[in-house]
């Protein structure tokens, strides 16, 4: 087990090192302590991947801050090693709502979260993606910073500028909010390496990328010398967990036997990621006998 604030302090030292990592997807504590185990540096809890596992919904923004830094907080208690990397959309609302965000995602044990300047949720009539001015994205990362409370946690300003204004607003939104305080800078659809090289000869922190499966900029030793320190594989580990689910429930209501399943857990996976006999230990020490 590891605090709160060392596994903060590992996330930095990723961000502060010369190599590019792939993040685990992870969506609640068993996904969690799976990613632990097999290595992962960090854990990434999505706001889509959010809504998926506590509504049951697509990524509209209907969840809600008390809901997403409740399951964040459940993640954090489950894997005590694993640093916790969250997308905490716009802040769920404006700066003042930003600075709440930090102070329940902080005490929920999340090392780093990113804060978008993204116009959300949808506005009515409104088909496409807009971001706030550029004053009000500042403004939000700022009143973030203020209302942090232990300074290794790690606060990430994210754009979606190259895709929605064009590469000269990400140029300019780069050169601000690498001026604003924040940690690290957070890019969406970036994608091509002309793209990348402007905004990272712009900025001056560390680079998170989303989204870039199958694009030219998709090579770990070319990211990782234009300064991106975390590039995000998608969130296939849910999508995956969910077929399991629905196909092993098909099998079982046309009549397989569940001794007959395919695709259960071996090799005491379920006991290792339920910390089996962690519990078998507190229950001889505790509560007496075997």
């Amino acid at each position: 087990m590891t605090s709160v604030t060392e596994r903060r302090h590992r996330f930095r030292a990723v961000l502060a090192g010369e190599a590019c990592i792939h993040p685990g997807s992870v969506f609640d504590p068993m996904s969690a302590r799976m990613a632990e185990e097999l290595g992962f540096e960090a854990g990434m809890f999505a706001g889509s991947t959010a809504s998926l596992a506590v509504l049951g919904a697509p990524d509209l923004i209907l969840l809600t801050l008390t809901e997403f830094a409740e399951q964040a907080r459940r993640i954090c208690r489950a894997a005590r090693r694993l640093p916790l990397l969250v997308d905490a959309d716009h802040g769920y609302g404006n700066a003042l709502n930003a600075m709440r965000t930090v102070e329940e995602l902080e005490a929920a044990g999340v090392a780093a979260m990113t804060l978008e300047d993204t116009v959300l949720p949808r506005p009515y009539g409104e088909g496409g993606m807009r971001l706030v001015p550029i004053e009000e994205g500042l403004g939000r990362v700022r009143a973030a910073l203020a209302a942090r409370d232990d300074p290794s946690f790690v606060i990430v300003a994210r754009t979606g500028a190259v895709s929605v204004n064009g590469i000269a607003d990400a140029v300019e939104r780069t050169r601000a909010y690498s001026a604003s305080g924040a940690d690290a800078l957070f890019y969406t659809g970036i994608r091509t390496r002309a793209e990348l090289d402007a905004v990272a000869a712009a900025a001056t922190l560390p680079i998170i990328l989303g989204g870039i499966e199958g694009t030219e900029v998709d090579d770990r030793e070319y990211l990782a010398a234009r300064g991106v320190r975390v590039a995000l594989q998608g969130h296939q580990p849910i999508m995956a967990a969910q077929r399991a689910v629905y196909e092993t429930l098909k099998a079982l209501r046309e009549g397989t036997p569940p001794s007959r399943l395919p695709g259960l857990p071996e090799g005491g996976l379920m006991a290792r990621v339920t910390r089996e006999d962690e519990y078998r230990r507190r229950t001889r020490n505790f509560l007496g006998g075997a």
